[in-house]
């Protein structure tokens, strides 16, 4: 069975410190043990703040390959666009995180997001060993309605098995997001979670009884226990 471990922070700096700690030191960890290390970071205004102060973090960043765990299908300078909100926090000019190596997920430059899935799949097969691919760190984060990455209740894309990448389709765009045994081939699941209105999402994520059709999150079961680093709203009374 999964286990969860909640580490609570008292306001949203303090949420963004400890997650950009956390990173860091999983990057550290990967870098004692191998020549670089692989982590897959997610979208959204929570982990922005925590990218920011990663990013001044001196870290051997040469030898990071940095991803995404899924990626709306829009332009590169879309203002939806994760990997623009990446450039703009982690990978910004001056800051030592630029130095990181990002694959960002091909998008419209390719003719339908279904090319789209297969070229990420190639991307991170070439870059990460193991099958499943394995990341040193897996940085997700939990929706209002039990989703994580692109792993939508009621849609197709939870089902995914033999494939490392599918298209999750969510809030009317089509988007691009590794499948649930990649997630959980990680060496190590962080979940950020932020917010009133992620409460019920992130009591039922640490239920055992809860289904994963319903939240799915739930397919995230690495060997490893899960650590969710989640303010004073997101984790009262848990």
């Amino acid at each position: 069975m999964t286990s969860y471990r909640i580490e609570r922070a008292s306001d949203p700096q303090d949420l963004a410190r400890r997650a950009a700690e956390h990173i860091g030191a999983a990057i550290d960890l990967a870098l004692d043990q191998r020549d670089r290390a692989q982590i897959a970071l997610s979208g959204g205004s929570t982990p922005a703040r925590a990218y920011d102060l990663l990013g001044e973090a001196h870290l051997p960043w040469d030898r990071v390959d940095v991803f995404l765990g899924d990626e709306r299908w829009v332009a590169a300078d879309d203002e939806s666009s994760n990997a623009r909100m990446l450039r703009n926090t982690l990978l910004k000019a001056g800051h030592p995180g630029s130095r990181a190596c990002f694959h960002p997920v091909p998008t419209v430059e390719l003719p339908t997001a279904e090319a789209s899935a297969e070229a990420f799949a190639s991307l991170v097969t070439k870059v990460c060993e193991g099958d499943p691919p394995v990341f040193d760190l897996m940085l997700l984060g939990l929706g209002d309605d039990g989703h994580t990455a692109s792993l939508f209740p009621g849609t197709e894309a939870p089902t995914v098995r033999d494939q490392w990448t599918t298209i999750g389709r969510g809030k009317g765009l089509d988007r691009i997001t590794l499948t649930a045994p990649v997630l959980s081939a990680a060496r190590k699941v962080l979940f950020l979670v932020s917010g009133e209105g992620k409460h019920q999402a992130l009591s039922r994520l640490i239920d055992p009884s809860e289904s994963s059709e319903r939240t799915p999150a739930k397919l995230v079961t690495p060997s490893t226990e899960i650590l969710v680093l989640a303010d004073q709203a997101a984790s009262q009374g848990l």
